[in-house]
């Protein structure tokens, strides 16, 4: 699963593995990928520090990246304690009596919430990347679009490529603007945030857009046939985030979520504004349905949803509150319907692919 891109790079398969673990990352580099790490739960620069060590230690010398969060705009002079100043009272009560109708007990005296979105902003972003320009990372991937001008120089500066997440082709012409290597075309389809167009569709858009600029599918992939499909469409590699999830790598601290995961078919997602306050994919709960019913109050605008649930989802984790348990994924759950290695998932990719290059073949009269 060779291309130009992978070529460059210096990977053995065109397969781009984003995970907010270590060790998944580590072991999509040595199976012959692009391990990349997401930063964004990382609130301290010496934990991202420790992980980033650890990682450069266990990928054998091969290439790695790493996904920030931050935007190519910001409003100067704004905390957030002023942030949270603006959760109307009416939300708080929502979520309190939600709580309180599925018994999620308190958190311990002190104890404080372990899920905040403080990675969201600015500040903590560019603090992430003054640790990460320490080590000899090869990719930086912004899921908010284009980063500011600067980040992109300073990259660039680093010898550093960086990627930048599109989910329509005016998107990714835009992205193309602003100065960055490669566009990771997200369908509509994949976990996390998305936009409203599917992966089939908006491929071989962006591909057209952004030419002869480097694309990656992002999407609704889990198979080396799916795999084959998107560099059929002209993009240079595939961008994979929910099949590791349920790797034996994964450290989900949550059994709980993973046998959700397991269990959940590909009709059992839904984009909701439930955990940040923009469309994300996500296993469908009964937490998602009460933030999705119009009886309730509705969502706010990100960052306001992601600070008003922070505690509520820490409650809902740690007590594995199973009826609002949930986490972000794709539509590609459907086919992780077993605990795998990274290594299993990459063998199971190469032997798909064969079998659709020989399948194309064949009717090619090859």
């Amino acid at each position: 699963m060779q291309t130009e891109l992978s070529k460059k790079l210096g990977i053995e398969h065109a397969v781009f593995g984003f995970t907010p673990f270590p060790a998944v990352a580590a072991a999509i580099s040595r199976a012959g990928g692009f391990g990349v790490l997401g930063a964004v739960r990382y609130t301290a620069p010496d934990e991202l520090k420790r992980d980033l060590d650890w990682l450069d230690g266990h990928v054998d010398g091969r290439p790695y990246g790493l996904d920030v969060v931050m935007p190519a705009k910001k409003v100067e002079g704004v905390t957030e304690a002023d942030i949270e100043a603006m959760i109307p009272p009416e939300h708080r009560t929502f979520v309190q009596e939600t709580l309180a109708k599925y018994g999620v007990p308190e958190l311990a005296e002190g104890e404080a919430s372990g899920w905040r979105i403080t990675g969201w902003m600015e500040q903590v972003a560019r603090s992430q990347l003054d640790v990460a320009f320490d080590y000899p990372i090869k990719l930086l991937a912004n899921a908010l679009g284009s980063p500011p001008a600067d980040v992109i120089a300073r990259a660039h500066e680093h010898d550093i490529l960086v990627a930048a997440l599109a989910g329509s082709a005016k998107h990714a012409r835009k992205h193309a603007d602003a100065g960055i290597d490669v566009v990771v075309a997200q369908g509509y389809e994949a976990g996390g945030h998305t936009g409203d167009i599917a992966s089939m569709v908006l491929t071989p858009e962006a591909v057209e857009a952004v030419d002869p600029l480097p694309v990656l599918a992002a999407g609704g992939i889990g198979s080396g046939q799916q795999v084959a499909a998107a560099l059929a469409l002209g993009a240079q590699g595939v961008w994979l985030g929910s099949v590791w999830l349920t790797t034996t790598e994964a450290d989900m601290h949550s059994p709980a979520v993973t046998r959700k995961l397991l269990a959940a078919g590909s009709g059992d997602t839904v984009r909701s504004r439930a955990l940040t306050g923009k469309p994300a994919r996500q296993l469908r709960t009964e937490w998602t349905d009460a933030w999705d019913d119009p009886a309730g109050p509705g969502t706010l605008p990100m960052p306001l949803q992601g600070l008003l649930v922070a505690e509520a989802v820490s409650r809902i984790q740690k007590y594995e509150v199973e009826p609002l348990l949930g986490t972000p994924v794709g539509q590609i759950v459907g086919r992780m319907n077993e605990e795998r290695s990274v290594q299993a998932v990459f063998d199971d990719l190469t032997r798909g692919f064969e079998k659709a290059i020989d399948r194309i073949n064949k009717i090619a009269g090859r």
